[in-house]
């Protein structure tokens, strides 16, 4: 069963979360991030993305980058940007985007239950992504930015954390420049905290990674070294690791659709006949051009949008990788006929989240040096679990979730 436990969490202090918070490091470059933290000194962002402080030419994975990140977050906490807080707590965090909201529980998961797979995966890791926010959080010694986790909701968990809701006002309740709305609740009630411990601990066999696989990696293999080093802390407290667990029924996945450089020296018309070995094409002539069916592929190509329709042999339901049309594009498509035999590394290949929609992916091919564009029906949080629950792998980018966590809500030092 899971283990799962409060903090003393390390947060802005009142009246400042909203210029604290900050996106997930990953979702940006770091033009991106000088941008975003422009005329906010305030920005956890230069803690997460130490080298806006340095010049464009500095080396990111630099020792003294990594140092950078200490000292931002060492001077938040001696201006008294952030505040630690002096009881163990759990944290309700709550977003709203769109009208569709999701709440989860912010707290420490073990490293323990990562390394025994109590704590499922469904994506391989990157070495040298891994390696970066290890040496972030061996540096540092916090984990400043949470690992996104869902399980099979509990009902006795869901009510003591909508009650808790109700009955008390939140820390934090702001509305960031994205429109997501972000709502924070401190649980230092030792009582409750002991109850939600204790039903984790008896009701929630498994927790998944929705996002964040290389979060987990990095601090789970810190510990380890950590452990090797002989350093010790209070409460063993670099054996745990920041998350948000949210009830798969509030979850929702969003497409994570592809564009690609060019056609493998197949002309558009060759390349729309290669696929008809595979896939029933009809050019879309509506406006609504998203795929609305699981195994309905859209390819935008030469300013026109089709609907490509697999044909059985592509897919097997009963399979869980197979099933997934993130799977059929990859073997029916980009391997066979574009020769991209693995997405993560080929550079004629990149990925554009369902946050942008269809009108951003048709952009990245009319303004840019991309030829084609695919979207695809997104993955559900039951084959997620699915998935994972058999131990397999998805592909690469299957799975875009929206809204994002923002780091510097809650931070976990230890």
């Amino acid at each position: 069963m899971i283990k799962v436990r409060s903090f003393r969490g390390v947060r802005p202090a009142e009246g400042l979360a909203s210029k604290v918070a900050c996106l997930p490091y990953d979702v940006m470059n770091t033009q991106e991030a000088k941008a975003m933290v422009e005329g906010n000194p305030n920005s956890f962002l230069r803690v997460t993305r130490p080298e806006v402080a340095f010049p464009d030419e500095q080396n990111p994975y630099a020792p003294e980058v990594y140092q950078q990140a200490k000292l931002s977050f060492d001077k938040m906490l001696s201006d008294n940007i952030l505040i630690q807080d002096e009881k163990p707590a759990f944290y309700i965090y709550k977003q709203v985007m769109n009208g569709r909201e999701q709440t989860g529980l912010v707290a420490c998961s073990s490293v323990e239950d990562y390394f025994n797979d109590t704590i499922k995966k469904h994506e391989f890791t990157r070495p040298e992504k891994e390696e970066d926010r290890k040496q972030h959080i061996m540096v540092t010694k916090i984990h400043s930015g949470p690992v996104f986790l869902t399980y099979k909701k509990v009902e006795e968990v869901s009510q003591r954390i909508n009650s808790f809701k109700k009955e008390h006002k939140p820390v934090y309740d702001f509305t960031a420049e994205d429109n997501v709305k972000h709502t924070l609740w401190v649980i230092d009630n030792q009582q409750l905290v002991e109850e939600i411990e204790k039903l984790f601990a008896e009701k929630v066999p498994f927790t998944y990674i929705a996002d964040g696989h290389h979060r987990a990696a990095s601090s789970s293999k810190a510990s380890l070294e950590l452990d090797a080093a002989g350093c010790t802390f209070e409460n063993d407290e670099h054996k745990y690791f920041l998350t948000v667990l949210f009830p798969d029924d509030e979850l929702e996945i969003m497409d994570y659709n592809r564009v690609v450089k060019d056609l493998n020296g197949l002309s558009e018309e060759s390349f729309l006949k290669a696929l008809s070995e595979d896939f029933d094409i009809t050019e879309i002539t509506s406006r609504e051009v998203k795929p609305s069916l699981l195994h309905t592929i859209s390819l935008y190509l030469d300013k026109k949008w089709y609907s490509l329709k697999a044909k059985a042999h592509t897919f097997d339901d009963n399979d869980p990788i197979r099933c997934l049309d993130v799977t059929v594009l990859q073997d029916f498509v980009l391997s066979k006929h574009l020769d991209i035999k693995d997405p993560r590394t080929d550079k004629r290949v990149d990925f554009v989240g369902g946050i942008r929609g269809m009108e951003g992916l048709q952009k990245r091919v009319d303004n840019s040096d991309m030829k084609a564009a695919f979207a695809l029906y997104p993955v559900t949080i039951q084959q997620l679990i699915e998935i994972s629950d058999a131990g397999k792998v998805m592909p690469p980018k299957s799975t875009w979730f929206e809204p994002k966590l923002r780091s510097g809500m809650v931070v976990h030092k230890f």
